[in-house]
């Protein structure tokens, strides 16, 4: 059974940063894309980054220089490493592991920045 677990999201200060990770389980983790989703109330869920089993990455528009996806193969784990923190960026966070044809989401962690 394939499992995702993020952690590491909180509260910061505009400007801060933050570090989340999402610990997969269940699958032959090297093989598959990951990818970060990010929802904020009211609004659909929408890409943040990805990364592919190569290591290619990818960012949507309004993250592009501010945040860092990466991915440790030996620990089954993916990161996104944000930095400069904006009150826009507040949403819970999902990970995303995609087998194709079957896409498998976490429980999400909730990002807040406020000050």
């Amino acid at each position: 059974q394939v499992q995702l677990v993020e952690s590491g999201g909180g509260l910061v200060q505009p400007g801060g940063s933050l570090r989340l990770s999402c610990a997969a389980s269940g699958i032959i983790f090297s093989s598959n894309n990951m990818g970060w989703y990010r929802q904020a109330p009211g609004k659909q869920r929408e890409l943040v980054a990805t990364i592919t089993s190569g290591g290619t990455t990818n960012y949507a528009d309004s993250v592009k220089g501010r945040f860092t996806i990466s991915r440790d193969n030996a620990k089954k784990t993916v990161y996104l490493q944000m930095n400069s923190l904006k009150p826009e960026d507040t949403a819970v966070y999902y990970c995303k592991l995609v087998n194709y044809p079957y896409a498998y989401w976490g429980q999400g962690t909730q990002v807040t920045v406020s000050s």
